[in-house]
């Protein structure tokens, strides 16, 4: 069995992009922009970040027979993604998500097919060996009993869960509530931590999370940057300026290098500094995987902003990076 860092257990999905100045209606068109298609879900995104930036990484999910799927899985397969444990269902590919991105500001709307989440993976699916060959595993709420079961296996034997929160402004499902207690690192988009405590304020939300179940809760806010919270500390990370072209995706991208900085045994303030540029980065292309940058042309973007991360030393467990590439 493949050697893993990571092992992804959640949504990937085939994201139509179109980047436009206004919306079309029912009796006037628009003109595109721009218009692209890529890989997109949350975990998956996340996935293809981490090993962008050279973590070994295996992914469980579930995809159709057709090429829709093919399609689905083009840049995870680029990535060197494991996909060995992906669980193929006969017949058309399912999670399909409209992306409409607003020309001026990178902001979108996302239209999905009304049966995206329809093929859960199950518990019985799941290989637990292979969850259990990974130090970490990272979770979004999908396929909620088969991420139940698989965190529960992890926290058996000290192993870490990442959960990606998302942005919200509404209620938090039972389901993510059930699963947040076998969580290690929250990671939450803007109004997740809030939705999920019943506390308004982020800093008392952030230490009131703790309580649930992680260690680590960090709360991300686009542009206005990142908070962290744990038993020991609190402290502020900003986003990096840049010209923005597509914000689909930079929360996801944030959550699988944020996984790659804990692998390289950073400080959190160091690991959330990395992974806010990682995000930046990404933002200037258009699709939610396609500006994802690697390990080298991260640490020069920090370095142009006289930010240094301690040297990568050859122990580390990512193996395919080099001591030098720092």
């Amino acid at each position: 069995m493949v050697a893993l860092d990571i092992v992804g257990l959640g949504l990937s999905t085939l994201d139509v992009l179109v980047r436009l100045d206004e919306f079309p209606s029912w009796e006037r068109g628009a003109q595109l922009a721009g218009f692209g298609l890529d890989g997109g879900g949350p975990v998956g995104t996340a996935m293809v970040a981490a090993a962008r930036l050279g973590a070994r990484v295996g992914y469980v999910g579930q995809a159709g027979s057709d090429r829709i799927a093919e399609l689905k899985l083009e840049s995870m397969v680029s990535a060197g993604i494991d996909l060995s444990r992906l669980v193929r269902r006969p017949g058309p590919e399912s999670a399909v998500i409209l992306v409409s991105v607003h020309a001026e500001t990178g902001e979108r709307v996302f239209s999905a097919l009304k049966d995206m989440r329809s093929h859960q993976v199950q518990p019985e699916e799941l290989d637990r060996e292979y969850i259990l060959s990974a130090q970490y595993l990272h979770l979004d709420g999908s396929h909620p009993d088969a991420a139940y079961e698989a965190a529960g296996w992890m926290q058996s034997v000290g192993k870490t869960v990442v959960f990606d929160g998302g942005k919200t402004n509404g209620q938090v499902p039972e389901h993510i509530r059930r699963l947040i207690s076998r969580v290690d690192v929250l990671v939450g988009g803007q109004g997740f931590v809030p939705a999920l405590t019943g506390i308004d304020d982020s800093a008392r939300a952030g230490r009131a999370a703790l309580e649930l179940g992680p260690r680590i809760v960090v709360q991300t806010a686009g542009e206005q940057g990142s908070w962290t919270t744990t038993h020991d500390e609190e402290f502020a990370s900003p986003a990096f300026a840049v010209d923005v072209v597509d914000t689909t995706g930079a929360g996801d991208v944030f959550h699988g290098a944020y996984i790659v900085g804990l692998l390289h045994g950073w400080s959190l303030r160091d690991v959330a500094l990395f992974s806010a540029a990682v995000a930046a980065i990404k933002c200037s292309q258009l699709g939610g995987r396609r500006g994802i940058p690697d390990l080298k042309r991260t640490l020069a973007f920090l370095r142009e902003r006289g930010i240094v991360l301690p040297h990568i030393c050859a122990a580390n467990p990512i193996s395919s990076l080099e001591s030098d590439s720092v």
